[in-house]
């Protein structure tokens, strides 16, 4: 059964009664109007997920009020398709030319209305999908750019840590689906920090042993955060474990090798290496060029020898050193580090 309401625009009443009754047959709900003016009146009321429109239209034409719903923001996704009897080339190409998503030339028949209607459909079905996945990623980063916005020392390293991740993934064989968890780990793999004090977050001398401590607890509070999240569960090794290291001596729970997600191990190099090439009040400055060397340095003990191949392969093919760029200068800053393995703040 279907539940998506279509708006039919028609001023030719049997033409319009019509497509209605072969429209509600399959399961459709339909609204009609025999206008664009009346239309617009509709619209006001109750919003359709498609518009079947005819063009010689008194009161309002329907390139009048394809233009009208266009100019509204919240229409803008609206599948629009035309009706009409003008089945020349030419306007054929004007109404596809403004916009619309399909002209249909009268008469067609039972079987060419629900094809165009269930195509365009679907299509509008999968945008929305790409639409919230994407709505849904950005809430998130300036979910976890909230750290970055109390040090400006780390602006922008969400979105790095999320870039070196995803081109490491590329060079893994990693599919769309695993790709997307990566980015969301990235995303969030810092969001325990919010918990942590300022005083010691942002510290720039040494940590005593007890605010150590609390720096550690931030990948589990991540993870619990965002745990009870059924769409983020994907997420939940990448921000637990990204601290873990290759040999064990890693934390919260002293995995060793392949014991730690693959996600992780990824998000790990991403993160260290931007830990290393941001300025930061406590560490000193190292080069790109310089933390790729310890990045080759740390591989076997700190980090996953087949992550550190694939950030290899992505540098040689230079996919890696624009990513700095990208994020200096509000959007992030290049800057400083120290060894992978020691580094506070990741």
């Amino acid at each position: 059964m279907k539940y998506e309401t279509l708006l039919i625009v028609e001023d030719n009443h049997v033409l319009r009664d019509g497509i209605k009754d072969i429209l509600t047959v399959e399961g459709y709900s339909v609204m009609t109007s025999p206008n664009g003016a009346d239309a617009l009146k509709q619209m006001q009321f109750e919003c359709p997920d498609m518009i079947l429109s005819d063009i010689a239209m008194p009161e309002m034409d329907g390139y009048e009020f394809f233009d009208k719903v266009r100019s509204r923001p919240d229409w803008l996704t609206i599948p629009f398709v035309f009706i009409t009897a003008r089945g020349d080339k030419e306007d054929v190409l004007n109404g596809k030319n403004l916009g619309a998503d399909d002209y249909l030339v009268k008469p067609l028949t039972r079987e060419e209305l629900l094809t165009a209607v269930r195509s365009r459909l679907s299509r509008s079905k999968e945008l929305s999908v790409v639409q919230l996945k994407q709505a849904y990623e950005t809430s998130l980063t300036v979910l976890a750019n909230a750290i970055d916005v109390r040090d400006p020392y780390t602006r922008g390293h969400v979105e790095r840590v999320t870039a070196y991740s995803e081109v490491m993934g590329v060079e893994l064989g990693l599919n769309d689906k695993q790709l997307e968890q990566i980015r969301f780990g990235a995303i969030l793999h810092d969001i325990g920090k919010i918990m942590i004090q300022e005083t010691i977050l942002f510290k720039k001398g040494p940590l005593t042993n007890e605010e150590w401590a609390e720096v550690k607890k931030h990948p589990v509070i991540g993870a619990e955060m965002i745990k009870y999240v059924s769409y983020l569960a994907p997420a939940i090794p990448i921000v637990r474990y990204h601290h873990e290291r290759w040999d064990g001596n890693g934390y919260p729970d002293g995995l060793a090798g392949a014991a730690i997600p693959q996600a992780a191990r990824i998000v790990a190099v991403a993160d260290g290496f931007d830990a290393m090439t941001t300025k930061r009040p406590y560490q000193d400055t190292r080069s790109l060029w310089q933390a790729y060397e310890e990045v080759r340095a740390c591989s076997g003990s700190q980090y996953d020898p087949q992550v550190v191949d694939a950030f290899k392969r992505a540098w040689d093919k230079h996919n890696v050193q624009p990513i700095p760029e990208k994020w200096r200068n509000g959007n992030g800053r290049n800057g400083n580090g120290r060894n992978g393995s020691q580094n506070r703040l990741r």
